[in-house]
């Protein structure tokens, strides 16, 4: 992550920020107001650390080394097929929560929670790894949200039905690669091999006493993820809304390792970071998924849709048709996904006001909307009911094929 900051700082992009800033509200408040990336050299007086690192395009472009405008494609074509580097082992000490410039973000926030710190684990040969929150509930406790069905809490209900903790690993202050790979649903126990492909073929990791495995970070906490519980929330989450208090499972710290001078990365929930490392991961996905039924062109996860519950698909027609099924592709390859439009190649997806014109002049409500009651949407939309279930729609904003001639647009360009 410090190569990265310095290449960063190199092209003018980030923010250095020299007076002393508090951890609690005063450091978030500050990243809330842009999507440029932010250091501070004196968080609390003497802690050094940084808020929206791949905030935008650019930056997490940047750090992926490829071009904005053609990121999406190039994700869609990866493999995850990097080397990984074993490099021994990571000795630990006893572990101090309290010496880690951990934030508090919103005023009513259960406490201060970690936010970009990716859990590794693995338990019967089988390694994962994900950003969950987490909130500091004592010197070496913490209490995290584990998502229902996803693969962190596959392998811990795994290590509980034999009488097990799951150990683990938690990274704060890696490459944006490896965040970006940790967001990312890739095949089961890939998302070091596809962090090393984004790297550029190579990642060297440690291995902690507890046999997790982790990359280069500035602070990695090893500890076990237990079958007590404790509640977890209020917490802000993508939309901006709080998420509700959950019973969740306890996470007991057992070391700590950091390097010297660390430098802490804190991910401000519902700011432009999150949204965008919420969203941008699934792009590709969904990119892959309309690619079988018809031309793709580019897709957009819209920060309006906090990042992860409105798209926009570029495509060109090659049936009439074409918009629909690439609405139910959309759909089947992001099943948090809410809305979404499907545009042609002559429509910016990332221009709004260039979306919203394309609605307006080439959708007919009675024929070109599609509606899907009663399905799975995101449990972080707060329109949801009680279930979990919520209504889907895509917009075919696509012109009809052989009446192209009636939609041109005026202009100079040839």
């Amino acid at each position: 992550m410090r190569d990265f900051i310095g290449t960063v700082r190199e092209a003018g992009l980030l923010i250095d920020i020299e007076e002393e800033v508090s951890t609690v509200f005063e450091a978030p408040k500050m990243a809330y107001g842009t999507d440029k990336p932010l250091f501070f050299h004196k968080l609390d007086g003497g802690h050094r650390g940084v808020m929206n690192l791949t905030a935008n395009r650019e930056t997490l472009a940047l750090a992926l080394g490829m071009n904005s405008k053609t990121m999406v494609p190039e994700l869609a074509g990866c493999r995850y097929d990097g080397a990984i580097v074993e490099e021994g082992t990571l000795q630990t000490v006893a572990p101090d929560l309290g010496s880690v410039p951990v934030m508090t973000h919103f005023p009513l926030d259960a406490g201060a929670y970690l936010t970009a710190g990716i859990v590794f684990s693995s338990f019967g040969g089988v390694e994962n790894a994900a950003i969950h929150r987490m909130l500091v509930a004592g010197t070496d406790r913490l209490v995290a949200r584990i998502v229902e069905g996803r693969h962190t809490y596959q392998l811990m209900k795994a290590a509980h039905a034999k009488g097990e903790r799951l150990p683990i690993g938690i990274a704060i202050g890696v490459h944006p690669a490896v965040t970006f790979a940790s967001c990312t649903r890739v095949p089961q126990g890939k998302e070091l091999a596809y962090a090393s492909e984004l790297m550029g073929g190579e990642i060297r990791v440690k291995t902690l006493s507890n046999g997790v495995r982790v990359p280069d970070a500035e602070f990695v906490l090893e500890g076990y993820l237990t079958d007590q519980t404790a509640a977890e929330g209020p917490f802000v989450d993508i939309t901006g809304t709080y998420d509700p208090i959950r019973n969740q499972p306890v996470i007991e710290i057992t070391g700590v390792a950091t390097k010297s001078n660390p430098i802490y990365h804190g991910i401000l929930p519902a700011g432009a970071e999150h949204r965008l490392l919420m969203g941008a991961p699934y792009e590709p996905r969904i990119y892959q998924s309309v690619a079988g039924v018809t031309k793709v062109k580019d897709v957009l996860l819209t920060r309006g849709g906090a990042g992860y519950l409105h798209a926009v698909v570029q495509i060109e027609k090659q049936t009439e048709g074409d918009g629909k099924n690439a609405i139910m592709a959309a759909f089947a390859a992001h099943t948090s996904l809410k809305h979404v439009v499907i545009v042609d190649s002559d429509i910016t997806i990332h221009d709004p006001d260039d979306v919203e014109f394309a609605i307006a002049t080439r959708v007919r409500g009675d024929t070109d909307l599609m509606v899907i009651s009663g399905v799975r949407g995101s449990s972080l939309d707060p329109s949801r009911i009680a279930d979990g279930l919520n209504v889907k729609i895509g917009v075919d904003a696509t012109m009809p094929l052989g009446k192209e001639g009636e939609y041109i647009r005026a202009g100079w360009d040839a």
